[in-house]
């Protein structure tokens, strides 16, 4: 039984922690360590953090972030960004009753080529009608194509992640019928420009 535990143990020696950060759009954040035997090892491991823990702001922990390490650099494990999600606890708790929920789920390509997919969700103060829902999801569509199209793969996913581009639907949509909070419920990068490193 001792030999075992022993055999354990020296495996971890040989290990080296390495520290992993976020992108430098993300303001470049020590976000934890990994332990590898080989830095190639940890290439494509993926890692998940909070807004919150790298804002330092204890009210966007509802928002996680999913990161893979893209490459290792000394003892850095440098990652890029995959996708967000927004905790379903925390959606769970703004859905309320006699009102409606509009979900979309687009794809979009940003100005350098990134095709990301993006699903915006609404809660309205009431129960909307069907020409209404069509109406909002339309606006969703627009904002996040033409933004997506604007701005870099940084820019946007910046915007999304940091309420920016929730708030520009809010404005646009509550025109059509009054809305309670809008969020970037998820986001997801699907393909790379051609020609960029993986």
């Amino acid at each position: 039984m001792a030999k075992k535990v022993q055999r354990k143990l020296d495996k971890w020696k040989t290990k080296t922690w390495y520290n992993v950060e976020t992108p430098e759009f993300i303001s470049r954040t020590n976000i934890g360590v990994s332990p590898a035997e080989d830095p190639e090892q940890l290439i494509g491991r993926v890692v998940e953090t909070t807004v919150g823990e790298i804002a330092n702001d204890f009210t966007k922990h509802n928002t996680k972030l999913k990161l893979e390490i893209s490459d290792v650099n000394g003892d850095v494990a440098n990652t890029r960004f995959i996708g967000h999600e927004i905790t379903t606890d925390y959606l769970r708790s703004i859905v309320k009753r006699q009102t409606s929920r509009i979900d979309n789920n687009l794809d979009v390509k940003t100005k350098d080529g990134y095709l990301i997919r993006v699903k915006p969700i609404c809660f309205t103060v009431k129960r909307a009608r069907t020409s209404q829902i069509k109406g909002i999801r339309e606006v969703m569509d627009k904002i996040v194509t033409e933004r997506a199209a604007e701005l870099n793969f940084e820019q946007f996913i910046e915007e999304a992640i940091m309420g920016k581009l929730s708030a520009n639907i809010y404005r646009n949509a509550k025109t059509i019928y009054p809305l309670r909070r809008v969020e970037i419920r998820k986001t997801e990068v699907l393909a790379l420009p051609l020609g960029s490193a993986a």
